[in-house]
Parts: structure tokens; C-alpha cells; sequence
């Protein structure tokens, strides 16, 4: 297997052609980055370009860490990062030579059992990745049980390699053999400290089989084609309504990073009220002694304070990973207004602000809305979203909480399951309240299909589309009064 990084020797000068051919390379991947939202300015790419002259490209881990310090400003990004430089950086190309042989049986097939014991020796033996031999291994597997064959020739997949070996089964032989070649091979030895490394070099087995699966891949499709599904996304990225449990759980992580950035914008924007706008009757009569020249300008003294808002979030099952961020990504934010009042709804609206009005540390989000689902009067009819009924609930029960003073955000999807959209009891709410803002998490090009209204209430309510984290914040930040 031949090594791509050839630019310079170990320890020897870069040669002229094989340097411009990294720098055009190097640029190739930063541009690769900034398509898939990882933000990488001149001066990053100028420091990345740096770092290559006094890294050893023939050690990969080394210089991948190096490119990852110069180009990643945020933790959130690294999967992407790694996902890319496996693309244009891979280990080699070509198949890896390797003395290792995969067990057969007697039908020459190769003897999965024994494969695995295989794997639980090499994962148990700490030095086998750092000697090559594990590389090796997985090298072989992905080739004679990932590999098949397809309308396009030889392929391989991770799916079938790890459903195959199955190495989460072997966790506890792992941690036993881990546990014997320390002298624990006790009953008690096997303890939480070996069943977790165990479980770490499991995990790490199969980032290696993911590595070598999109190595071969690359080889034979080519980067852009398994970029197109071998890169994960930016949690910020991640579309509300697609996103899957591990990916809402990522993607609530970026919410207290991103409630920062916001509670800055949001600060910078309340300073600059406080000096006032213009005051344009007192700057004309101070400027009669100059002949109406305005030369010193009066300004209207500043009547700061916090708004109030109030949320109306549809939380069926649809939209509900949405407005949970969002509740999340609010109460995060919750310091900038004088009041914040939740109301929730899936056919029926009830007020659930105790349930996200503890103290920051004692709150869990997923916990207050699994309690609010179970306790809130959400439902009095068939359990799909009616929005008209909502809002005409609101209006009958809950009007009192919208004042002059406050603002309303309205979170859903618009879809009204074909029930009576009620559209003026929504301009009510809109003529009561001092700001309006519907938050809609579908493609503004589906706002008029299917049952959904969204379009008819956006004549009515400002409605902004906000597929995912980063549409959100960059609507919240524009929106939100202070």
C-alpha cells in the first residue's frame, strides 16, 4: 500500500513540485470544509499551510491532529473534520499487505467465530494497534466480509463488516483477558475500570473499520461521491424534523454555545439603546442659535427594560424535537426578558411555564417536557395538531398574558390537520401583542401542501423558516427585542 503523503521526506526538504501539490491539495480540503459549514478564514489556512512545514507528514495521527489545531475552533465540528481528512488525506492507497490470514473452514469460507476470536486478542493486547497487526486485521475484514459485489464492481461496507463480527458482544472477554494480564483475573478483578476500556477499544475497532470501509471507497468511487454520505452533518446543520435521537441529543449540546453567542448580540444591541434615538424637535431648537444648522444633536432620553415574551409551541410528535430546542436554546436566553410564559399545545392549549421555570442547574429539558406531556391538558380531542382550536383557546383563556410591552413567538409546523384555521383569532394575538414571530421548521416550499396552513397564517403572522440550529439562532438573534 503506497502512502499519499509524499510531500517531503522525514526529516528531509520539500521538494518544489510535491510542495505545490500539498499547498493546491491543502487548499482543496479547506475548501471541502467551508462547503460543509466549518467556518475557516485566510489567516487558518495560512497557519495550516505553516504547520505542514514543520510536521512529519508520514505520521498521520501527528498531522492530523496538527491541521485539526490550526483549522477547528469548535469541538462540535471535529466528526466532520475527521470524516473529511479521511477523504483527502487517507491512509494509502491500494491494498494493504499483510501476512495475516483470515481463518477458513472446511468449505474454505472464512470461519466468522474464529474471525472474532481474532478481534477480542487484538482488542485485549494494547500493542497490536500501535504494531500495525490490528490495522492489518480490519484491513482483511472489510475486504473478505465487508466486501460484495455490485452493479459498479467491488464495493464494501461497514454494516456488513461490524454486523458480521459483532464486537459489542465481546466486551466482556475483552475486559476479562485485559483483567487477567494485569494479575485481577479474580471473580472481583473484572471491574467497571476493564469493562470500560474494553468498551473504548470497541468503540475505537470500529471507527478504524469505518476508516478503512471509506478508504476503499474513495478508492473506487471517488471523493465527492462517498463525501456525499460518508460526512456526517454539523449539529447545527441538522434539520429538526429528520433528526434522529443520537442527533438531537448532539445537537442539544451546541445550545449552550449558541445561547451564548446570542446573549452577546443581544447585549450589544441593549447598549446601543441606551444612549437614545435622535431627538429631532429638541435638536432643531438647540440649532437656532447655529441658523438651523444641526450641529449638536439631542437625544431622546432611553427608557430601558427587559420585554416580556410568551411562546406558543405546538409539541406533537411532528414538531416536537423543534420546539423542545428551542424551549432549551429560550430558557437559556431567559435573563434578557422581564417575564417568559410557556404555553403548549397539541389540539388543546394549557399553560406550562412551571415546568421550565426552575433554577438552570436543576433543570433538564427532556425531563420537563416528558413531564409537561404527561400533566398538561394538551389533548381534549382527536391528538392531532389543531391549531385553530389552540389559538382560540389561548385567546379565551390566556389573552391577559399578552400586553403591549410583550412579544410573541408562535413554534410549529403549520399543519392543521384540515380542522377550521381560525385565521382572525391568530390576527388578534397578532394586533394584541407588540411583536409576532412564527418560528416554522419546514421548507418554506411546503407551506402550502398537504394540510398545511402556513402559508394563509403567514399574511397574517411574520413567519420564518427554521430548518435547523443555524437558521434558529441567526432568526433569534434578528428577532428577539430588547
Amino acid at each position: 500500500m503506497t502512502s499519499p503523503l509524499v510531500g517531503r521526506r522525514r526529516g528531509g526538504p520539500r521538494r518544489g513540485d510535491a510542495g505545490a501539490h500539498l499547498v493546491d491539495h491543502l487548499t482543496g480540503f479547506v475548501d471541502d470544509l467551508r462547503d460543509r459549514g466549518i467556518v475557516v478564514g485566510p489567516a487558518s489556512l495560512i497557519d495550516a499551510a505553516c504547520a505542514t512545514e514543520v510536521l512529519d507528514l508520514l505520521d498521520r495521527s501527528g498531522f492530523r491532529e496538527g491541521l485539526a489545531c490550526t483549522l477547528v475552533t469548535d469541538h462540535t465540528q471535529r466528526p466532520v473534520f475527521d470524516a473529511v481528512f479521511d477523504l483527502w488525506f487517507p491512509l494509502g492507497t491500494g491494498t494493504r499487505t499483510t501476512d495475516l490470514e483470515l481463518p477458513t473452514d472446511d468449505t474454505g469460507a472464512v470461519d466468522i467465530d474464529a474471525v472474532r476470536e481474532m478481534v477480542a486478542e487484538m482488542l485485549a493486547d494494547g500493542d497490536a494497534e500501535n504494531d500495525g497487526r490490528l490495522a492489518q486485521l480490519i484491513s482483511l475484514i472489510v475486504d473478505q466480509i465487508g466486501g460484495y459485489r455490485s452493479t459498479r464492481g467491488d464495493a464494501f461496507s461497514t454494516y456488513q463488516a461490524m454486523s458480521s463480527i459483532r464486537p459489542q458482544t465481546l466486551i466482556a472477554r475483552i475486559a476479562a483477558a485485559m483483567a487477567a494480564a494485569s494479575g485481577d483475573d479474580d471473580d472481583g478483578g473484572v471491574g467497571p475500570r476493564y469493562r470500560r476500556s474494553a468498551a473504548d477499544r470497541v468503540g475505537r475497532f470500529g471507527d478504524l473499520v469505518s476508516e478503512e470501509t471509506r478508504r476503499r471507497m474513495t478508492e473506487r468511487s471517488g471523493r465527492e461521491r462517498v463525501g456525499e454520505y460518508a460526512v456526517p452533518t454539523l449539529p447545527e446543520n441538522i434539520a429538526f424534523l429528520s433528526a434522529g435521537r443520537a442527533e438531537m441529543i448532539e445537537l442539544r449540546r451546541t445550545v449552550d454555545p449558541l445561547a451564548r453567542l446570542l446573549a452577546a448580540k443581544l447585549e450589544v444591541r441593549r447598549r446601543r439603546a441606551r444612549r437614545g434615538v435622535v431627538d429631532i424637535r429638541k435638536t432643531l431648537r438647540a440649532s437656532m442659535s447655529t441658523g438651523g444648522v444641526p450641529i449638536d444633536l439631542t437625544y431622546r432620553r432611553p427608557r430601558p427594560g427587559r420585554p416580556e415574551l410568551v411562546i406558543l409551541c405546538d409539541v406533537s410528535g411532528s414538531v416536537s424535537g423543534f420546539s423542545q430546542f428551542t424551549l432549551q436554546l429560550v430558557h437559556a436566553l431567559r435573563q434578557h426578558f422581564s417575564a417568559v410564559r410557556v404555553f403548549a399545545f397539541v389540539d388543546t392549549v394549557d399553560e406550562v411555564t412551571d415546568y421550565f421555570s426552575r433554577r438552570p442547574d436543576d433543570i433538564d429539558i427532556s425531563t420537563a417536557v416528558t413531564e409537561m406531556l404527561h400533566n398538561a391538558r394538551l389533548i381534549t380531542r382527536d391528538g392531532h395538531s389543531d391549531y385553530g382550536h389552540a389559538l382560540a383557546g389561548f385567546v379565551d383563556d390566556h389573552i391577559e398574558s399578552l400586553t403591549h410591552r410583550g412579544a410573541l413567538l408562535v413554534l410549529g409546523d403549520g399543519r392543521n390537520n384540515y380542522h377550521d384555521p381560525r385565521f382572525a383569532v391568530l390576527r388578534t394575538l397578532v394586533d394584541r401583542a407588540r411583536h409576532a414571530y412564527w418560528l416554522n421548521p419546514e421548507s418554506e416550499s411546503l407551506w402550502d401542501t398537504g394540510d398545511s396552513v402556513a402559508q394563509d397564517y403567514s399574511t397574517i403572522i411574520e413567519m420564518h423558516e427554521c430548518r435547523n440550529a443555524r437558521q434558529l439562532a441567526q432568526v433569534i438573534a434578528d428577532l428577539l427585542p430588547v
